[in-house]
């Protein structure tokens, strides 16, 4: 099934302007999604939302966004208000300012969007702004608001079309100093360094979506499948984890380098 657009608008630039379209370049649709089950029924638990101190259900027009701004006070908005605090146009992605594409380290980036011109008379505008970005090695910033949210947005060239990326905000990224990390200022010694590149170099492969697929998924559906065909739908007793002691993880790290080494060396010669 061919991915849904779910945003349509305009992007300017100065004065050139082209009616565009934005998917979502990601989907969890394939995913095995889970309900709530009422085990002795076997029906589907619903929820509700209830006042948290009367414990009665809340309807819908009673419903309000609220901020905290001290213990139970609470200030309120409705959609309408939030939306009014946003951008004056939510249809139109207005490019500021451009910057080098190698200059954004990855951390920033969010959600990718696959950004289209929506028709003919838009495809050579979109075609000069992409091309041009594409020569000068440059992205496009602007902003734009997606799901009830103004998001920075980062726009890249690619193949015949571009990626539009909702970005973090400065705040959201926390400064590595704000994390403990490992010393340094101690550089490892060469042999040392040269045997972790040799461990590298032997395990290195070429990038492919093969190797980010999901075990996880894959062993769910198997269990779902033999649980379908057998006619046993309903859980097993869950297994104990294991809590046995693993014992010390502090290792010799040139021991351990020789030995994974060693390994690789075997491994390979019995592939070939």
């Amino acid at each position: 099934m061919a991915p849904r657009v779910f945003w349509k608008g305009y992007l300017k630039l100065s004065l050139v302007t082209c009616r565009v379209t934005m998917t979502p370049a990601v989907t969890e649709s394939r995913k095995i999604r889970f309900h709530n089950v009422n085990r002795r029924t076997g029906n589907r638990v619903q929820s509700d939302y209830v006042d948290a101190a009367t414990g009665k259900p809340v309807d819908d027009d009673d419903q309000r966004r609220g901020y905290e701004y001290e213990d139970g006070k609470f200030v309120l908005f409705t959609d309408d208000e939030l939306a009014e605090v946003a951008l004056e146009s939510t249809r139109t992605i207005d490019i500021a300012k451009f910057v080098d594409i190698d200059s954004i380290d990855w951390i920033w980036f969010d959600s990718p969007h696959y950004l289209a011109p929506a028709d003919k008379v838009s495809q050579e505008a979109f075609s000069v702004i992409r091309e041009a970005m594409s020569k000068t090695g440059t992205a496009a910033m602007s902003r734009i608001v997606l799901y009830r949210r103004e998001h920075p947005l980062l726009i890249l060239p690619r193949d015949r079309g571009m990626i539009a990326w909702t970005l973090r905000y400065g705040d959201e990224v926390r400064a590595v100093d704000q994390v403990d990390a490992a010393p340094s200022g101690k550089k490892p010694a060469p042999k040392m360094l040269g045997m972790m590149t040799d461990l590298i170099e032997s395990h290195r492969q070429e990038w492919s979506p093969d190797l980010v697929k999901d075990p996880v998924e894959k062993k769910l559906r198997s269990i779902i499948n033999a649980r379908k065909k057998s006619g046993k739908t309903k859980s097993e007793p869950a297994k104990k984890p294991d809590t046995r002691p693993r014992g010390d993880n502090v290792i010799d790290i040139m021991s351990a380098l020789k030995r994974s080494l060693e390994s690789e060396k075997k491994g390979g010669k019995s592939k070939s």
